[in-house]
């Protein structure tokens, strides 16, 4: 809201008949507490983005890099889980859904950088039309690689997988609808919830490599089988924390005063240094290695 500064003389001098609004000396600290709460929360959210697009670059990096070399050097039976022998139209699928994965997250953080959108509209366009078309395409691929062809983990690890994968869908339709209608501040919030959970197999491999190097081994799963009751959190709160978190960060920013928006930032902040640890746990012991 914008106060002319008549409107702030007159305010300063009817107390008696706006009651609440106290010495006109508060005003100053109230604007800037406000501008500190604007600022911290805007600051948090950046530096989020920034270290989230970071880390999935560096995992869309080993995807393309471990699995592509060995589709050059045809040495499949190197990609352990993925590969079946014999089973070739599986094989074709996962090679594929690794393939739509790294192009969606490329896609994912172009899609969200600002000046992108505002410098390069046509290519804001174009990206966004295949960032939309692959968030239809790789639940797909997805729901045949749990409950057709089979993989590892148990049936609360596939279930979760299979609600994110209808979410990303769902996110996807709803941004894709509202981009349409040219309502653009509600297609951006769609955008920002399918960009959140296009990142759901990401946030679960944080999260395990961070949670073993923690422990100093697996605690709450078998690493055999690779179930256990860690594993089936960690799979389902990979679309509701994220949700969540977003969910109480537009609210911060649209509707309440500064002491909330601090504490958004705060725990924004929190949740970036548990990320970025995560990050360098998994790619100093799994990614980098097998890049090299």
């Amino acid at each position: 809201m914008e106060y002319h500064t008549a409107d702030l003389s007159h305010a300063a001098t009817a107390e008696g008949c706006m009651p609440g609004l106290g010495d006109s000396h508060d005003w100053p600290n109230r604007h800037t507490l406000q501008k500190v709460g604007n600022t911290a929360l805007k600051a948090a959210a950046g530096l989020w983005f920034v270290v989230a697009v970071i880390g999935q670059l560096a995992f869309a990096s080993y995807v393309a890099i471990f699995y592509g070399r060995a589709v050059v050097r045809w040495d499949l039976p190197a990609w352990r889980h993925g590969y079946v022998a014999g089973d070739t139209i599986g094989n074709i699928a996962f090679a594929i859904h690794l393939s739509l994965a790294v192009v969606i997250i490329v896609g994912g953080a172009i899609q969200l950088i600002p000046q992108i959108r505002k410098r390069a509209p046509a290519l804001h366009r174009w990206n966004g039309r295949i960032y939309i078309v692959t968030a239809f395409t790789l639940p797909v691929g997805g729901f045949y690689l749990v409950w057709v062809r089979g993989t590892v983990g148990d049936f609360s690890q596939h279930l979760a997988t299979s609600i994110n994968g209808v979410l990303i869908m769902l996110c996807a339709a709803m941004a894709l609808r509202y981009a349409l209608a040219r309502k653009f501040a509600v297609h951006r919030r769609w955008a920002l919830r399918l960009f959140l959970v296009s990142s759901g197999v990401w946030f679960v491999r944080l999260a395990i490599y961070l949670w073993v190097f923690l422990n100093n081994g697996p605690v709450g799963f078998n690493p055999e089988t690779l179930s256990g009751p860690f594993l089936t959190i960690v799979h389902f709160g990979q679309f509701l924390l994220p949700l969540g978190v977003l969910e109480l960060y537009l609210r911060a920013r649209d509707r309440v005063g500064a002491p909330g928006r601090i504490a958004m930032a705060l725990v924004l902040f929190a949740l970036t240094i548990v990320m970025g640890a995560g990050i360098v746990v998994v790619t100093a012991q799994r990614w980098l290695p097998r890049m090299l």
